[in-house]
């Protein structure tokens, strides 16, 4: 029949009014509500399009833009100052057109007119070294940035241009429409900065003892910066914390220095035989087919008195890379290279590490396994190493990465002596820096908004290669334990992972160790590992060569586990709360054949909703007013008669040997004063001292996020009960982990 839902209405509004017209309810103070910590997402990522799916995946629209570059440059060694010329070849995939072109010129952040060093508060030191007085208010700051000599098009004509800071827009003079491309050259030069005087990540290291240089060369020309789906140009300034956001392409360059120096950078050597002599030819050729150990190919001796040299004459190195992202190089007369073969599932690549004599004997002896076994690791849980290689520089406090070379430090003393801690954190570094190549130089991820989505992904899957090294390694990041000083901090020195790379007060430890931390927690308790690295491993093959987004992350990692993680993902990754579990109270329970005042009560309530609820079975707590002494006793079925009748009839005896025999029943209440949810891990002791683990997963708070019980039916007496006893949820306080409670000892005892 059809029902008249405007006169229903009308009686609801008239009902509604008259009862607030007689006494108004009182407002639930916040303290009180119930937050619903497991509502799902769509407030905070980014509605699904044709560009990127709601399963994480790139969309059928999806496209990225290409830019080729052949790159001419000059190292003036003696003066410190390098010269280059370049041309980019830029193709927009885009359906829309583009009006003018965005580069990126990060080496302007040495420039005298920077405004990097104005950004950040500064108090005045009480007492301050004489070199340091003297550089920060007696001398003329160091002059970096580029000298742009000319912009031309293809048929030399100049072209019109303007820098803002470290980013150079260049008007196009008609619109680049989809699918044409369009040619252009820069010519350029600046001073090459001594890093170690002047920041920055890369430049060079002077040696007082022979007079050399070692250069690590990077963000040395003028890159075009990302145009995608998510924001247009992404064309954000280069402050000093958030990275580097680069499109794909490739890259011829020619790279003129000393005769005498020894290089490596990014992609294949094409003129090997004019670089290298005959014995190191020969030697290359031999680490090509080693597997088990490096192979040195420029030796000690040979570096030593190259160092002596300082050639006058000139030699090119020619390198060509497909499908890179960037460039980097390190060249310096003081070079060792020691290389070997690493055999991945579908290929071979090549470990290289290049170091002066003062890295001897750790770099001879760490530095390129510990590249082969990254490669190794990385790979196994990702996709096989693309790139024909992989080189780790030695260079003095720095650690930054490029495709397919990186810088990292990790110097033994003048004598060769060095600690476990420099060489466990030379091993580290070396290790996080060649894993970059996978995060962000191939899942290309834009670091200039989302640092997270390199370093913390990238300083997870060092921890795991750190493992596969050494079960026992001390790593730093990773563990949800190194974490817990950070998030039970101060408030108000902490930001949500999903921060802006230059509002992060604490980088370490919101972008490298938080995310670090997280993505353990969900492999080794909430997800398993089988699933998480399924579906991490998805993740990872979708966006290799292409730009992923925060939401392409979350949504792959649920679209390929079957795991909802938007609790997940909204408490760790957007709020600072922290995760708090304790065992409020205990209480234990006997059977009874009798109903208490308690039972009766509740028994009331059940016969209004059951009629026929049958026999039942009585539960009596421990300490209530209905608890009689004779009830402490193991609880057996034969000794109460309905139960036991009601077990003969039901089962059959193959049946009833299989049944539980619990003989004690804990309630066990855990309340949540920290704001995170997170699964209950607990470990309940017997009085025989042996151990037992039961988990409940994360949603067991979603009716109530203060506080839930569970029941504990077991056959031995628990003498203890421990929450998180691995330490697996970053649980920031465990003084209510236990009970019964550890006694606090009095000072006066």
């Amino acid at each position: 029949m059809r029902f008249n839902y405007a006169i229903l209405n009308v009686g609801l509004l008239l009902f509604t009014v008259g009862s607030f017209a007689q006494e108004a309810p009182k407002a639930t103070p916040s303290s009180e509500r119930n937050p619903d910590k497991f509502k799902q997402m769509y407030d905070l990522l980014a509605t699904p399009n044709m560009y990127r799916t709601a399963s994480g995946a790139p969309g059928p629209e999806y496209y990225q833009q290409q830019a080729d570059y052949k790159i001419n440059i000059e190292l003036d060694d003696k003066n410190t100052k390098l010269y280059g010329e370049e041309t980019i070849t830029y193709t927009n995939n885009a359906k829309e057109s583009l009006d003018y072109l965005w580069l990126q010129l990060d080496q302007n952040q040495q420039s005298r007119k920077s405004l990097s060093p104005l950004v950040n508060g500064e108090k005045t030191d009480p007492a301050i070294g004489v070199q340091g007085f003297s550089r920060k208010y007696l001398e003329e700051k160091f002059d970096g940035g580029f000298n742009i000599e000319f912009v031309k098009d293809a048929t030399g004509k100049p072209m019109q241009y303007t820098i803002n800071q470290t980013m150079m827009r260049i008007e196009l003079p008609k619109v680049l429409k989809h699918k044409e491309k369009i040619t252009f050259s820069i010519k350029w030069w600046y001073n090459i900065n001594n890093y170690l005087l002047d920041g920055g990540r890369s430049g060079y290291e002077h040696f007082d003892k022979d007079g050399n240089n070692l250069y690590i060369l990077a963000q040395f020309y003028p890159r075009m910066a990302v145009y995608n789906d998510v924001e247009g140009w992404q064309n954000q300034q280069f402050w000093g914390s958030g990275e580097f956001t680069l499109p794909f392409g490739n890259f011829e360059v020619n790279i003129t220095v000393p005769a005498d120096h020894i290089m490596e950078a990014t992609g294949t050597l094409l003129n090997r035989q004019e670089v290298f002599t005959a014995a190191q030819l020969a030697r290359l050729a031999i680490a090509e087919k080693t597997f088990d150990k490096p192979v040195v190919v420029v030796t000690q001796e040979e570096a030593e008195a190259a160092e002596k040299g300082f050639s006058d004459k000139k030699k090119t190195w020619k390198f060509k890379a497909e499908n890179v992202r960037d460039f980097g190089i390190a060249t310096s007369r003081k070079f060792i290279y020691d290389a070997m073969a690493v055999k991945l599932n579908s290929k071979t690549a090549m470990a290289v590490s290049v170091y002066p004599k003062e890295g001897n004997p750790l770099w001879g002896e760490y530095s390129t396994k510990a590249v082969a076994h990254t490669l190794k690791s990385y790979s196994n849980h990702t996709f096989d190493y693309p790139y024909p290689k992989a080189v780790s520089v030695h260079a003095q406090d720095q650690g930054m990465e490029y495709p397919m070379i990186c810088w990292n430090w990790g110097r033994p003393d003048a004598d060769g002596k060095y600690s476990d801690r420099v060489k466990n954190g030379m091993i580290s570094v070396i290790v996080h820096e060649v894993g970059h190549n996978y995060f962000p130089m191939i899942v290309n991820s834009d670091e200039r908004q989302w640092t997270w989505m390199d370093e913390g992904l990238n300083s997870f899957m060092e921890y795991m290669a750190l493992m596969e090294w050494d079960p026992n390694f001390p790593a730093d990041r990773g563990p949800a334990k190194n974490i817990v000083p950070y998030m039970s901090g101060d408030q108000k020195g902490l930001e949500p992972i999903m921060s802006n790379s230059e509002s992060i007060r604490q980088f370490g430890n919101n972008a490298y160790g938080k995310p670090a931390a997280g993505l353990n927690i969900l492999r080794e308790t909430i997800m398993g590992r089988e699933l998480f690295d399924y579906a991490f491993k998805t993740y990872a093959n979708r966006w290799k060569f292409k730009h992923p987004t925060p939401e392409d992350f979350f949504r792959t990692m649920e679209d390929a586990s079957a795991f909802d993680l938007d609790w997940f993902w909204r408490g760790w990754f957007y709020t600072t709360d922290n995760n708090d579990i304790g065992i409020k109270e205990v209480k234990k329970f006997f059977v009874s054949n009798e109903p208490t005042k308690e039972v009766e009560e509740f028994m009331k309530k059940r016969r209004r909703r059951n009629s026929n609820s049958g026999p039942m079975v009585y539960m009596v707590a421990d300490g209530s007013e209905d608890y009689k002494p004779e009830m402490n006793k193991p609880f057996q079925i034969k000794d109460f008669q309905a139960l036991d009748e009601y077990v003969n009839k039901t089962f059959s005896a193959e049946e009833k040997a299989k049944l539980k025999d619990p003989k004690y029943f804990y309630q066990v209440t855990f309340d949540k004063p920290g704001g995170l949810v997170m699964p209950i891990i607990v470990e309940l002791t017997f009085e025989d001292g042996t151990t037992e683990i039961q988990k409940f997963p994360a949603q067991i708070w979603r009716m109530n996020d203060k506080e839930v019980s569970r029941t504990f039916a077991t056959q031995k007496v628990i003498t203890k009960i421990v929450l998180d006893p691995k330490l697996e949820t970053a649980d920031v306080d465990t003084a209510n982990n236990t009970w019964p409670k550890a006694e606090v000892k009095s000072k006066f005892d």
